[in-house]
């Protein structure tokens, strides 16, 4: 998208987008343009919906119940959908919502809870994660919302893995070897990445993910991290070996 729009306010929407319609805003996103932000008929935003690519948009009219928007403009292609899937251990509320802003900006395709042994939290609403991931996208002018699934146990998740995807595991036991050599022998293969709770995963859940064949036990070096650090640098470090950054 044209940094020359990176100011303007960036909203998901449902609808389509095409040039020339115009659609009405529902009450929540009417009231954050037209009482927080106070945008007034003729000033821009920048509407996506993970589907017709980043369009500039104008408003029609500035009430605070339902703004009405004229499309005027596509401003960036849909890009194609990143096939990155992520699992993690959810975390305590703020932490998780940190977790879920990150993997959208660090370009997942898929985002996983799963319960393990020790997860803090068993219990999500799965609404917040899918706005905190929408919110994510609006920030940080990422198109493509990532899918987030509902919470699965580890046991269900191994039942139910394909057989064409890689799963890379971020283990500690691994602390004094490279992940460079592994990642670099996964490129062009389907991959996921999977991130324990804090304490890590149990001896036994450990050594079953370890013992199956699709799973990539990497290092992500030699210090002690928390759940929602590994998380960043476990997708980093992925993106930059074998991933988008090329």
């Amino acid at each position: 998208m044209p940094r020359t729009h990176a100011a303007l306010p960036r909203l998901y929407v449902k609808s389509a987008l095409t040039q020339g319609v115009q659609f009405t805003l529902g009450k929540e996103q009417s009231l954050y343009l037209a009482a927080v932000l106070r945008k007034v008929v003729g000033d821009q935003v920048v509407l996506f919906n993970g589907r017709d690519g980043a369009w500039l948009a104008q408003l029609a009219s500035d009430s605070k119940k339902s703004v009405s928007l004229d499309l005027v403009e596509q401003i960036a292609v849909q890009p194609p959908v990143a096939d990155l899937w992520y699992g993690f251990a959810p975390l305590k509320t703020e932490r998780l919502d940190y977790v879920i802003q990150k993997a959208v900006e660090m370009g997942v395709g898929t985002i996983q809870p799963v319960i393990t042994r020790f997860t803090q939290v068993n219990r999500l609403k799965h609404e917040r994660l899918v706005a905190n991931a929408i919110e994510a996208a609006e920030q940080c002018e990422v198109l493509n919302v990532p899918e987030v699934a509902a919470e699965v146990t580890l046991d269900r998740l191994i039942d139910s893995w394909p057989s064409d995807r890689k799963l890379i595991l971020a283990d500690e036991s691994e602390a004094s070897s490279s992940p460079v050599d592994a990642l670099q022998a996964l490129k062009g293969e389907k991959i996921g990445v999977l991130i324990g709770p804090e304490g890590g995963f149990s001896d036994g859940e450990r050594a079953k993910l370890r013992a199956l064949p699709y799973v990539v036990p990497i290092s992500l070096g030699p210090r002690i991290l928390r759940a929602d650090t590994a998380a960043v640098a476990a997708l980093a470090v992925i993106q930059a070996i074998i991933g988008d950054w090329r």
